[in-house]
């Protein structure tokens, strides 16, 4: 494989100048092709003529009549004659001609000479009656070749039309892009020479996922360092996770670090109306990118043209689908009978569940690496990246602003510092302050602030009362989420709203669930309570409940009944088309577990709020009067909670890992400059133990007799 690549590197300056040439003359197809339309459909240039072919005795009689302006008399005994334009409604009808139309009359005259007789006499005749003379010229006909041209030069274009249809046909069918460069594979590239390339440095957190991709990067800078071990680099790489986790920054990290060509196009690029252009792309992406190999390829939303083949022709029974033969090539690419040596791909996607099995099998997508949300510590790494080119205030927190942020991604922190950017500029803040991040994080979770909407008293109260139960519930429950604040400005489509801090968990046992569905229920068990009324307002806390609770029976296998027990299927696909893997009888069995839970943790619910009556109205009267309370407002009436926040935790253990390393790194460098003075003391001891024996001097551990 070494010595076949060089060969290959050679080979592919010619290739490469022959494809480059072939577009190069395109052009004059067109040139030729309207240039020859011209001349068949205007021959001449001048305005459209309105012909007319007469027999000569109505000739005559328009000469009589004073219609003719000029004749044209030709070799061939064939003559023209122009209309006075006065005369037009007497020769031509309103469809033949119009008022700037010059007209013209064909027709077949006896001779030349008994023409121009006639002529001269018609002459003399209208100088007798004081007229003009008609105008009479000689003119030599066109030629026999002249209509031969006429009358092949359709089926000629319409030949040559046909053969330049053929050939773009087989080049298409060969990957060199086809007639109109249709099948051409509209990839961007991104040379190794370009300057604003992207290196691990610009990719803030991900640290999991760079250490995989790294042993790529390795390969692309050494690759005989694998080769000559006998091991082979993997031929694909899937990138997955949630949107804006920072996919596509990952793969053209990995081109930068490893300065090669990198191709990235979008899997929808590959579908289109015309059937067979999705594979003639795939076979021209990667023409391409063996010719600057080693590359990388990039298909970003791969599950455009990934999906499971057969999946998607519910209608028609084995029809030829353009989608899944643009799969089937690009199968045959990564892993087929050809040689794709040099040739990386990366692929990005969210919905991995939904890829053909034969797309993602050792030999093709050797590798999943998971690309997940990121973490307290990597969204602080985020910020910093972001907050870089924002005039940001100097007592601002990083930390803060990363643990205000749980589930947010790399995109959603860069519109949260936009955004906060802006906020601040239509403040007309000389900085960016915390408050203005605060203020950006509310705009992107609960919507713009409508101030303008007006609420009754009653309606007002409600839904004090309502958010004041989901803040006393969250705080008086061990594994409820922290309260941040709390306000009943409504935004969005919302007229109050909490805002939490989820905790970052791992893994979610049982008591996590039953608290958070109790927390969920707080706001519809306070209008019961203490309002004794029931509002629309409860609607997105009972559909979140619903599913939760729904998720424990049938999918964790968390209730009485159906202990142990899921009908979750990961792949996202049932077998057969079942849509459901349980009986009727089992789903009864569902729906009962489902309520029995929300009625448990509603009746829970009531009793904290009535135990804790007191202080709930309290929040709920505060909140009437202030529209936003925060945490320490609820710390100040309900006391402050018992339980450490596993944020806090993290925290903590991120900054003990980080005094760790230092003091590591403080006690390696004093060990570093003693050990080579150790190594020579050492060696110098064993210099004069052996010139002591070679003298025959007993050494100080021999003993004496």
């Amino acid at each position: 494989m070494a010595n076949q690549q060089p060969k290959q590197q050679k080979q592919n300056p010619q290739s490469s100048n022959k494809q480059s040439k072939r577009p190069r003359w395109s052009w004059l197809y067109y040139a030729v092709m309207l240039g020859l339309l011209f001349f068949f459909f205007n021959p001449f240039t001048g305005d459209r003529k309105a012909d007319k072919n007469l027999s000569y005795t109505k000739f005559t009689a328009y000469i009589e009549n004073d219609a003719i302006a000029s004749v044209v008399v030709y070799d061939d005994n064939t003559a023209k004659a122009k209309i006075r334009p006065e005369k037009y409604a007497i020769v031509f009808s309103n469809q033949e001609a119009g008022e700037d139309a010059k007209g013209e009359l064909s027709m077949q005259i006896p001779t030349v000479e008994e023409f121009a007789k006639y002529i001269d006499n018609v002459n003399l005749t209208r100088k007798e009656q004081g007229k003009a003379a008609i105008d009479v010229s000689y003119a030599k006909s066109r030629g026999d070749w002249y209509m031969i041209l006429v009358n092949i030069l359709p089926i000629l274009l319409i030949v040559l039309f046909f053969v330049w249809m053929s050939r773009g046909m087989a080049n298409a069918a060969n990957g060199a892009g086809g007639i109109f460069n249709v099948g051409k594979a509209k990839a961007q590239v991104f040379d190794k020479d370009k300057k604003d390339k992207v290196t691990f440095k610009d990719v803030a957190g991900l640290a999991g996922a760079k250490q995989e991709v790294e042993e790529i990067v390795s390969f692309l800078k050494e690759p005989k360092k694998y080769t000559d071990l006998g091991g082979k680099i993997p031929k694909g790489v899937l990138l997955v996770g949630p949107p804006g986790t920072g996919k596509t920054l990952l793969a053209k990290a990995v081109a930068g670090e490893a300065n090669v060509p990198f191709f990235s196009m979008s899997g929808s690029d590959f579908v289109e109306m015309f059937v067979g252009v999705g594979a003639s792309r795939v076979r021209d992406l990667f023409r391409q990118a063996k010719e600057k190999a080693p590359a990388i390829v990039f298909i970003d939303e791969i599950d455009a043209v990934g999906r499971a083949r057969g999946r998607n022709n519910m209608m028609g029974g084995g029809g030829n689908d353009e989608r899944e033969s643009t799969l089937n090539q690009l199968l045959t690419e990564m892993d087929g009978f050809g040689s794709n040596s040099g040739v990386i791909v990366l692929a990005a996607t969210n919905r991995a569940d939904v890829l053909d099995a034969a797309l993602l099998r050792a030999g093709r997508f050797d590798r999943q690496i998971h690309v997940e949300l990121p973490d307290l510590q990597e969204r602080k790494e985020i910020f910093g990246v972001h907050i870089a080119g924002i005039k940001i205030d100097k007592d601002l927190d990083i930390n803060f602003l990363a643990k205000q942020t749980p589930g947010f991604s790399g995109a959603d922190i860069a519109n949260v510092c936009n955004e906060a950017a802006l906020i601040a500029a239509r403040n007309d803040h000389k900085s960016v302050s915390r408050q203005d991040f605060m203020d950006a994080v509310d705009r992107i979770i609960g919507g713009l602030e409508r101030k303008n909407k007006i609420m009754t008293e009653e309606e007002k109260r409600s839904v004090a009362y309502h958010e004041a139960g989901h803040a006393t519930i969250s705080w008086l429950l061990r594994y409820g989420n922290p309260l941040v604040k709390v306000t009943i400005v409504p935004r969005g489509m919302a007229l109050g709203a909490a805002w939490y801090l989820p905790e970052e968990r791992q893994l979610t046992n049982k008591e996590h669930i039953m608290d958070n569905l109790c927390s969920l229920l707080g706001g519809r068990a306070a209008e019961e309570v203490f309002l004794h009324q029931t509002s629309t307002g409860a609607l997105n806390d009972l559909e979140r409940a619903t599913k939760q609770a729904y998720a424990m029976v049938a999918y964790y296998g968390m209730s009485d009944k159906l202990k142990n027990l899921s009908y979750y299927d990961s792949t996202g696909r049932y077998d057969m088309g079942i849509s459901k893997p349980y009986s009727e009888k089992t789903a009864e069995v569902i729906d009962a577990e489902t309520s029995a839970i929300i009625a448990e943790q509603m009746a829970r619910a009531k009793k904290i709020l009535e135990e804790n009556a007191e202080g709930h109205n309290k929040l709920a009267e505060l909140l009437i009067e202030k529209e936003v309370i925060t945490s320490d407002d609820v710390e100040a009436i309900l006391g402050a909670r018992p339980w450490v926040s596993r944020t806090d935790e993290i925290i903590e253990a991120n900054e003990a890992m980080r005094r760790e390393g230092d003091e590591a790194k403080a006690e390696e460098k004093p060990k570093k400059k003693r050990a080579p003075r150790k190594k020579k003391e050492e060696a110098s001891e064993a210099i004069r133990l052996e010139g002591e024996e070679a003298k025959g001097e007993p050494t100080s551990n021999s003993e004496t007799i």
